[in-house]
């Protein structure tokens, strides 16, 4: 597995992946580098392109899912782009497209990051509100 890091104007960061990310060495790189993104407090957002990845199995999927978690945890966003087919159907199968934002280009994915997001505490009071 190859990951290519970009950084956009010191806030996101763009992880270009190229292979597989499978249990070992790959999943452990790619833990490494959103660790490094999520604890570095100057990074407000990370975009995963996804578009060269040719495997992608439950350890690989697990440290997406739980990094989504994390991230959202502290504040900060993950973002998915340009998943090639392979990835678009595991992640339908598994029902995770409908928990992660997936953008069809890195421009898009940056622009969606600018978005506020509702914090929890007003997420439950709409829910509260609405009853």
């Amino acid at each position: 597995m190859k990951i290519v890091r970009k950084v956009i104007d010191n806030a996101f960061i763009v992880l270009e992946i190229t292979g597989e990310v499978k249990l070992g060495e790959s999943a452990v790189r790619l833990s490494a580098e959103l660790a490094s993104a999520l604890s570095d407090s100057a990074v407000e957002g990370v975009v995963l392109d996804l578009e060269n990845i040719n495997y992608l199995d439950s350890t690989g999927l697990g440290e997406l899912v739980g990094y989504l978690g994390r991230f959202q945890d502290s504040g900060k966003r993950l973002r998915l782009v340009k998943p090639n087919q392979t990835v678009v159907k595991l992640l339908q199968l598994t029902r995770l497209d409908e928990v992660f934002k997936i953008y069809p280009d890195e421009e898009s994915a940056l622009e969606g990051m600018l978005e506020p997001h509702p914090s929890p505490d007003s997420q439950s009071n709409s829910t509260k509100e609405s009853q």
